[in-house]
């Protein structure tokens, strides 16, 4: 199973911080897995339907949507951060 992690504001949107999914076999990229989050009912149907920026890590390395994403991966989604 995907350890999927939500971060900051999403996470309070979403209800949650983390949870655990079996990723079907055409789950292969981060954008497969965005559009299957995106596919379920709200919150995550809006927390997820690209009108606000989410940055993704796989195994603490930040990616990008055509980055592959398995079984085995732990995946955090997150709102950009700024500083000061």
């Amino acid at each position: 199973m995907a350890n999927i992690l939500y971060f900051a504001s999403l996470a309070e949107t979403l209800g949650s911080k983390a949870e655990q999914i079996d990723l079907p076999s055409d789950c292969k990229t981060v954008a497969d897995l965005v559009a299957l989050l995106c596919g379920r009912d709200e919150p995550f149907a809006s927390a997820f339907d690209g009108s606000t920026r989410i940055l993704v890590a796989i195994n603490q390395e930040m990616s990008e949507p055509t980055a592959a994403v398995s079984d085995s991966d732990e995946i955090a989604f997150f709102p950009p951060v700024t500083g000061g």
